[in-house]
């Protein structure tokens, strides 16, 4: 029994260590840097709360860097998890080469989040891009999709609605579990194709819908590459979302202890969002055998 235990810890040494070094210690430490003065030269100063009180009453700049990221978590969720439930439902119909088309959308969600794909984007809404190539075409003037401020959050937005194929494949699962008898009681009451999908399908997947939403708002807040790729935050600060000015205070400008003040209440935020969600998930959540969703 002892050798077994020691055995089953030796497997594990290689999480519980990636756990303390990589994920416990940085975590622990950004909250004691952000009570701190820090520039990586000399030693932290400690400044109690005065980074939290900057960031709340006098830096503009985390006010306007939050805003764009709410503005681009409300934009690129519903898109996303909208689009990604109607490709869900059409791919869970038994089509000749089904197989094909679940891969050819689920590789998007693989390569989404890469340089390459960002770098690949900037070109594709470029002035001189693609896009405005095909808009040539019909006789159309090109559009400044990455140079208006007004465009330039959809553009980015686009690209992270792009990669829903990992919320599509839950999706999936989820409708193929769906019991057929459900369907066939509706259909004998009457019901639409539309009423089935809204009123028996919709119900019945609540529970991934929830998962699905919770997990891509969390990478939604955090998401980086894409704004600092395609735009670099601008123009005029319209995708300068909270994790680029995180990024540039801290690994730019040095400053560490400010950074992670900023990078903290980037944690907080999720942490509310989140807490909130789950509040309300009682009222719009069912699971099997509920009542009310209770």
């Amino acid at each position: 029994m002892y050798e077994n235990r020691k055995l089953g810890l030796a497997y594990l040494s290689p999480y519980i260590i990636g756990l303390f070094v990589f994920t416990a210690f940085p975590f622990i430490s950004s909250f004691l840097m952000s009570f701190t003065e820090y520039d990586l030269m000399s030693p932290p100063t400690y400044v109690g709360v005065e980074n939290y009180r900057y960031m709340l009453f006098e830096d503009d700049l985390f006010w306007k860097s939050m805003g764009v990221t709410m503005a681009y978590v409300f934009i690129t969720i519903p898109i996303k998890l909208g689009f990604a439930l109607f490709i869900a439902f059409i791919l869970n119909f038994k089509l000749k080469g089904i197989g094909f088309f679940r891969t050819a959308y689920y590789i998007p969600s693989i390569l989404g989040s890469s340089i390459a794909i960002a770098v690949l984007w900037r070109a594709l809404f470029a002035i001189d891009g693609v896009l405005n190539g095909l808009l040539a075409l019909v006789g159309m003037d090109p559009i400044n999709w990455l140079g208006e401020p007004s465009l330039a959050l959809l553009s980015v937005t686009l690209l992270r609605a792009w990669q829903f194929g990992s919320a599509m494949v839950i999706f999936l699962a989820a409708l193929q579990n769906v019991p057929q008898s459900q369907y066939e009681a509706a259909m004998i009451d009457g019901a639409s194709r539309w009423q089935m999908f809204t009123k028996v399908t919709v119900p019945l997947i609540t529970p991934v819908i929830f998962f699905n939403f919770i997990m891509q708002t969390t990478q939604a807040f955090q998401e980086f590459t894409a704004p600092y790729v395609v735009t670099g935050g601008g123009p005029m600060k319209s995708t300068y979302l909270i994790s680029l000015y995180i990024y540039e205070t801290a690994f730019k400008f040095f400053d560490m202890g400010y950074g992670s003040a900023l990078a903290w209440s980037l944690f907080l935020v999720i942490a509310l969002f989140t807490a909130l969600t789950f509040r309300s998930s009682k009222y719009w959540v069912f699971y099997s055998g509920d009542k009310g969703g209770k």
